[in-house]
């Protein structure tokens, strides 16, 4: 190992495979950093990347965690229970072994928020300090993990958290873009929109949070030892946005526009737990929720913003949506702008 290399900081990534935490390993890498990741299966995973230095543990297991931080300055903690599964057994358990892991090696935690810790008396529009009265399980839950990772923070292990509304792009794995928008794997016959029609809702583009995650780590100095951030990321201001950017990419504006079949989703949900999951969190389609990004802009000048044309492209790409030639020429005409 040269001596370049062994001054480099490193980073370890728990979900690494998953959306942001795949979209920060790369986005550590290219920044300098060294990065390790913890995978159940470390084996398989060094021989399909080896340019990662995978770890063999569990993030449910502290002992592994703890052992694979050693040494790194920061912690991604990008790992969630998949498929909405599992939470109230899982994602506590697996942040205080982060904590733990971060306090035995003077690392630093950066984690990637949601809005489940709001209720809808919070909304329209939040920002970092609006109350947090979840109506559901899984907010309950995030705010219990925020409150953690505060204590952590008053006794000394920086954080970071950034919220963000939902994810879409390249990598981005189960979402509602890509399993409710869209159909992955064909040419688009039909748009779905969960939302209703004037409902304001509120996207991540997945490149754009992952720079922006970057962006504070790098400026991590100067932000307070518990510091917590909002992205604007894409408002979809009448629910219907994003809709018209697939037609725009597709070239078709008259691409059918229909709505999420929600009474069918409620009728299955008492035989089909992810149904149950997703009723849970309809709350989030049913009222207006744009998010103020105005301390990030405070910090960064500017948060970073990929081009909703170019962002919606690169993800109907990403998911197999685009014959080959309309993605090249879709990519242009939005870089173009």
């Amino acid at each position: 190992m040269t001596e370049e290399l062994i001054s480099r900081p490193v980073a370890l990534v728990l979900g690494a495979t998953g959306s942001i935490g795949s979209a920060m390993t790369a986005k550590l890498a290219a920044r300098g950093y060294r990065v390790r990741a913890l995978h159940r299966n470390a084996a398989a995973m060094a021989a399909r990347d080896p340019s990662i230095d995978w770890r063999q543990g569990d993030a449910m297991n502290r002992t592994d965690v703890v052992a694979a931080a050693e040494g790194v300055s920061l912690i991604v903690h990008a790992v969630n229970p998949p498929g909405y599964r599992d939470w109230a057994r899982l994602v506590l358990p697996m942040i205080d072994n982060t904590i733990a892991a971060a306090k035995a090696a003077g690392a630093r935690i950066l984690m990637p928020g949601n809005v489940y810790n709001f209720g809808p008396d919070a909304f329209p529009v939040l920002d970092e300090d609006s109350p947090q009265r979840p109506a559901t399980v899984k907010g309950k839950i995030r705010v219990a993990l925020e409150e953690r990772l505060e204590a952590a923070a008053a006794e000394g292990v920086p954080v970071i958290i950034v919220r963000a509304g939902d994810f879409f792009g390249p990598g981005a794995g189960n979402n509602w873009f890509a399993l409710g928008l869209v159909k992955p794997g064909a040419p688009l016959k039909v748009v779905t929109l969960p939302g209703a029609p004037g409902i304001g809702h509120q996207w991540a583009y997945l490149p754009d949070v992952a720079e922006t995650m970057m962006q504070l780590v790098e400026r991590a100095d100067g932000l307070p030892t518990f510091a917590r951030f909002h992205m604007e990321g894409v408002f979809d201001a009448d629910g219907l946005q994003l809709a018209e950017a697939i037609r725009r990419v597709v070239g078709d504006p008259r691409l059918p526009i229909r709505r999420f079949p929600w009474l069918f989703v409620r009728l299955a949900a008492p035989f089909v737990p992810l149904f149950r999951e997703i009723m849970e969190m309809r709350y989030l389609w049913q009222v207006p929720l744009r998010m103020s990004n105005r301390r990030l802009v405070k910090v960064l000048g500017a948060e970073p913003h990929t081009p909703l044309d170019l962002a919606v492209t690169e993800t109907l790409a990403s998911l197999g949506c685009l014959p080959s030639r309309q993605q090249a020429d879709g990519r242009l005409v939005a870089a173009r702008g």
